[in-house]
């Protein structure tokens, strides 16, 4: 208090005049200026202190200068004086009249460092941040608030400096995304400052998207549907949220046309595409839009899928045909929406041809307009089946004089499912040792009926049937080869078979001789599966022309049995692809060689015992004729 300061051009005058003085005197001493502790609240003050070494009655002048200001002097003349500003100061003594004065003391730099706590703030306080936010980051000096400060910032991989105030502005990007701290020191004191503050986290993230949802889409005559906005991710805090009501508007809703409720949800009674946005802070910081949402309005009209044809198992590789009628709705113009999706394809049509893979389930409704419908029909299930149908064909009679009829009956799963019959001739095939099927011309190519009858049958021979239905037409596998047996008074050829006995056993051969009329008759075996053998194969053994050796034999491969027919007690047969090993050798069954039939000759039995070696006959008598065979030779 009533310090009074010495300007420089004062200093040099006094210090000339002192220079004077003692330009006699010898062993100038010089001053010493030293400082206390610069850690000081804000408010405080740091202690110098200047002294003379080894000598006493002396009075001191201080100075003080800045690297911006020329130095001036400090109006106080004792040894220590109390200072709130940093800065370079100096001090020396002087003593006597006049006076007498030290050497000046080396410069000391002061710079004051301000205990007091340092944290940043943020504004907003939102935990997640987005791109293009307003963030305003504040450097609070605790005790401070009342002074004037410049402040230092670092922070997300920059270094920020702002003059005049406290305060950090910006508008956030991804990049913005790190840690931040300040520094501040007095506005007027370049040789003050803070310590540097606690860092705080900024996240920030590309900027949002809000999500719409709906309780329904689909809302009658004066109902109402309950949307939902929100923004994510559900961290993110502090939005309120905008409405619209079609895509080009930037209009939000009002509350003439929605309910709005409390916790970011609407009701609304009009069809129509919603959209929303959310937004916080001032000025608003707004999200992208939302995905739109159509609210449909709905008719009591409920559309119907009809299937045609609706039979009650459905085949993959089957086209049905799908169609949606709509009863009522006063000659409005419907398209057709239906599902599964992939029927959609525009223009929308209320029949679509579908060729059936795998089991569906097929629904439709009509549409007015973009948001009038009708009622989603009820589902219609198409149960598809991968077994394609292998149809069961019996002959009735399957022997019989020439020139009778015989009944042709072809049966397959649900009979009454729109099928069609398609009867065939089973002719052997030489060139692939197989058979051939030939269309029978008199069966108009298909039947309506099941069964069919062929008249004047005078010839051995084999038949198969399928069944057809659909457009275009699905069929059914062939059946198996059924065979009809027509003996002929006067054949063409005859088969002799040596020895002609009774019963062969195994490894006995049998020699078999085809003779005609021809020599170009040949004995052959077809089996049931189709397969033709000939005498000259590995189990045949050919002798010469027509006639062959036979050696017959069974083996654990029932590919070499295939000539194998088993005879039940009760009178029926199969055939039989390898003597059961664990067969109980006590019953009663015998086995016949299927070897023998021919088109138009003598019908022969060769019947072997498999059981016996050779030794004792079994108990079973063989046949000239009547005996079924599973080919016949040509």
């Amino acid at each position: 208090m009533g310090k009074k300061l010495v300007t420089a051009h004062n200093y040099a005058t006094h210090y000339n005049l002192w220079m004077k003085a003692s330009a006699a005197t010898t062993n100038i001493p010089k001053a010493r200026l030293t400082a206390g502790t610069t850690t000081i609240p804000v408010g405080g003050s740091v202690t110098l202190s200047c002294s003379v070494e080894s000598s006493e009655g002396w009075k001191y002048e201080w100075f003080r200068r800045t690297s911006d200001t020329s130095e001036v002097r400090i109006n106080n003349e004792q040894n220590s004086v109390s200072v709130s500003q940093g800065g370079i100061y100096r001090c020396r003594g002087l003593r006597g009249e006049p006076a007498v004065y030290t050497h000046i003391s080396d410069e000391s730099s002061v710079f004051i460092t301000f205990s007091n706590q340092v944290a940043v703030t943020r504004q907003p306080k939102w935990p997640q941040i987005f791109t293009d936010e307003r963030i305003r980051l504040t450097c609070e000096v605790q005790g401070g608030e009342t002074m004037m400060w410049v402040c230092e910032w670092r922070g997300s991989q920059r270094t920020a400096q702002k003059t005049n105030d406290k305060f950090w502005m910006f508008y956030a990007s991804e990049s913005s995304s790190g840690d931040y701290m300040c520094q501040c020191r007095l506005r007027d004191d370049r040789y003050s400052s803070t310590k540097w503050s606690e860092s705080i986290s900024l996240s920030v993230s590309g900027k949002p998207k809000a999500q719409l949802s709906a309780d329904i889409r689909d809302i009658a005559p004066g109902g109402r549907a309950t949307l939902t906005c929100s923004v994510n991710p559900s961290s993110s805090s502090g939005w309120k949220y905008y409405w619209y009501r079609d895509v080009n508007s930037f209009e939000p809703l009002t509350e003439q046309e929605a309910v709005f409720h409390s916790n970011g949800q609407i009701s609304v009674s009009q069809e129509g595409p919603y959209r929303c946005r959310g937004g916080r802070g001032k000025p608003d910081y707004f999200t992208e839009f939302s995905d739109p949402i159509s609210i449909n309005k709905i008719f009591s009209i409920k559309a119907t899928v009809i299937l045609q044809p609706s039979w009650p198992q459905i085949y993959r590789g089957e086209t049905v045909t799908a169609r949606c009628e709509i009863q009522g709705g006063g000659g409005t113009q419907w398209e057709y929406e239906w599902r599964p999706a992939r029927l959609n394809i525009p223009p929308t049509s209320s029949e679509h041809r579908i060729r059936v893979t795998d089991s569906e389930e097929y629904s439709c409704r009509g549409r007015k307009d973009q948001f009038h419908f009708t009622q989603w029909s009820d589902v219609i299930t198409i149960n598809v089946s991968s077994a394609k149908r292998r149809p069961v064909l019996t002959v009735s009679p399957s022997w019989l004089s020439p020139g009778a009829s015989v009944t042709l009956s072809c049966q397959v799963e649900h009979p009454s499912a729109g099928w069609r019959f398609y009867w065939y001739k089973a002719a052997p095939d030489r060139s692939k040792k197989s058979y051939s099927y030939e269309l029978l011309p008199e069966s108009n190519n298909r039947t309506e009926h099941d069964s069919y009858i062929i008249h004047g049958q005078t010839h051995t021979a084999g038949y198969v049937c399928r069944a057809g239905r659909g457009d275009p037409v699905y069929y059914t596998y062939y059946s198996d080869s059924e065979f009809v047996w027509s003996a002929d008074l006067h054949p063409a050829a005859s088969l002799t078979v040596s020895p002609d006995r009774v019963q062969h056993f195994r490894n006995d051969p049998v020699s078999l001789n085809c003779e005609g009329n021809s020599t170009e008759w040949r004995v052959t075996m077809i089996t049931e599966t189709g397969y033709l053998s000939y005498c000259s194969e590995s189990n045949w053994e050919k002798i010469n022309g027509s006639s062959c050796n036979i050696k017959p034999y069974w083996t654990d491969d029932p590919k070499e049995n295939m000539m194998i027919r088993r005879i039940e007690e009760d009178g029926s047969d199969y055939y039989n692809m390898n003597p059961d090993s664990t067969t109980d050798k006590s019953e009663n069954h015998r086995y016949d060689a299927a070897l023998l039939g021919l088109e138009g000759s003598n019908i022969k039995h060769v019947q072997m015992d498999p059981f016996s070696e050779g030794g004792v006959p079994s108990d079973v008598t063989g046949s000239e004729s009547g005996g079924q065979s599973n080919g016949f030779l040509k």
